[in-house]
């Protein structure tokens, strides 16, 4: 009988096991030919004092003043007709946003990371990729540059037409409930920051040389698609400074009723995805040093 067993295990280890191919092989990390990103600190005073650190914040402002001025303007532009069918309709407005973020995130990458939206900067915070001072800043200057960006397309539109169409508000639309809208901007923004973090993932950087050059496309993708599924649900928020900063410049109950949802759900969903592909994906918090 123990013959017999050896003879088993003879045989279960005559041949080496396969080695993986594809992306399969990069699951391996011996010999691994990237190095890990330090985490960030949790406070980094020293930025303060750093003008890489405000120029940082300068283009998030930036970028999101011209990201909420062509969307809000293309969806005023739609509201503006009689029928949808004389203008771009819902896949342009769409292909706008995730247009915009396609072109700004390739833009500010290398100066910011491009970040355009508090959800993923808090996504990416809570993955150790920045410090809480570098979050922070990058919130306020990019709901500031929402506000301004919404602004803008206000006085272009004139007060009266502005409020007619809702100003480009987010809102729970009728038919659906509070509990959807926080469903729908939960997984929409789980989406876009699992993308971030999967177009952006140093291993991938390392090994593939086209990925970071890539990498605005796929962000800019996901913007898009997500748009398409939850404009009829929601008008889609999965950005808080677009919800916040058409809502000021609205300033209606209408924008301010459900404002939380495009609030709590985009950073519940950007906190998932951290935590997805931080313990999941890459298995980092198990790895030996």
């Amino acid at each position: 009988m123990e013959a017999k067993e050896q003879d088993v295990s003879l045989g279960a280890n005559k041949f080496p096991e396969r080695q993986p191919i594809g992306i399969a092989a990069q699951s391996h990390d011996d010999g691994k030919d990237y190095k890990e990103p330090p985490p960030a600190p949790l406070f980094e005073p020293s930025e303060l004092t750093s003008w890489s650190f405000w120029r940082a914040g300068i283009a998030e402002f930036v970028a999101t003043f011209l990201f909420l001025y062509i969307t809000i303007l293309t969806i005023m532009g739609v509201n503006k007709s009689d029928s949808k069918c004389k203008t771009v309709g819902i896949q342009g407005i769409a292909w706008s946003f995730g247009g915009m973020i396609f072109a700004l995130v390739y833009c500010t990458a290398g100066i910011s990371g491009g970040h355009i939206n508090p959800a993923v900067t808090f996504g990416l915070f809570l993955a150790r990729k920045l410090s809480l001072t570098r979050a922070v800043f990058y919130i306020v200057m990019q709901v500031l540059g929402a506000i301004c960006g919404a602004g803008v397309v206000k006085g272009f539109e004139g007060k009266a037409f502005y409020g007619k169409v809702h100003g480009g508000a987010n809102f729970v639309a009728p038919g659906y409930t509070k509990g959807d809208g926080l469903g729908a901007e939960i997984i929409g923004t789980f989406v876009l920051v699992y993308t971030v973090f999967s177009a952006t993932d140093a291993k991938r950087s390392a090994r593939d040389s086209h990925v970071p050059i890539l990498a605005p496309l796929p962000i800019g993708f996901a913007v898009f698609l997500v748009h398409l599924a939850t404009i009829p649900i929601t008008g889609t928020g999965i950005n808080p400074a677009r919800s916040l900063g058409a809502a000021i410049i609205f300033n209606k109950d209408l924008g301010w009723d459900d404002q939380w949802i495009f609030w709590v759900g985009p950073f519940i969903g950007a906190a998932l995805a951290a935590l997805y592909h931080t313990v999941v994906i890459r298995a980092i918090p198990f790895k030996s040093s």
